[in-house]
């Protein structure tokens, strides 16, 4: 089993189509992948639930059952498991590209995972940088087949 570290746009992505790729691959993995997040993915979605129900056209109620369904999919890390170490490692990484991506990538190290990611700007500026621990949906889609 792969242990697949999930960033927050990509829950976001699941939440407003849960019928997409990235919902086959949550919700339809044969439990090839092992997924994870940090505990700041729950804060992310919390501060941006009005948005996220505007959006996606469902009820509040229908909002929070899509999101009940995907976090019992995953396990949540608190930040304060990962060592130091992981955190020292992967702030360079993610500095001039975005730090609210640094407990993912952080997690990442620490579980020696892959981190799946949707943001594009994240996942180039990474691979830019030499690291390869991170997926895109659909390199992700093509394991699963």
């Amino acid at each position: 089993m792969k242990i697949i570290i999930v960033d927050t746009n990509i829950i976001f992505s699941a939440i407003l189509n849960a019928q997409s790729n990235i919902g086959e691959i949550l919700f339809n993995n044969n439990e090839q992948f092992e997924f994870y997040t940090s505990d700041y993915l729950r804060e992310e979605i919390e501060r941006h639930l009005k948005k996220i129900i505007a959006l996606s056209k469902s009820s509040e109620e229908q909002v929070h059952e899509i999101i009940f369904q995907i976090y019992k999919r995953i396990h949540f890390i608190s930040d304060q498991q990962i060592p130091y170490q992981h955190w020292a490692e992967s702030a360079p990484l993610v500095r001039d590209i975005d730090m609210d991506d640094l407990p993912f990538v952080a997690l990442t190290s620490y579980l020696e995972g892959m981190l799946w990611t949707g943001d594009v700007k994240l996942l180039n500026g990474l691979r830019a940088k030499g690291y390869q621990k991170c997926i895109s949906t659909e390199e992700l889609l093509l394991m699963l087949l």
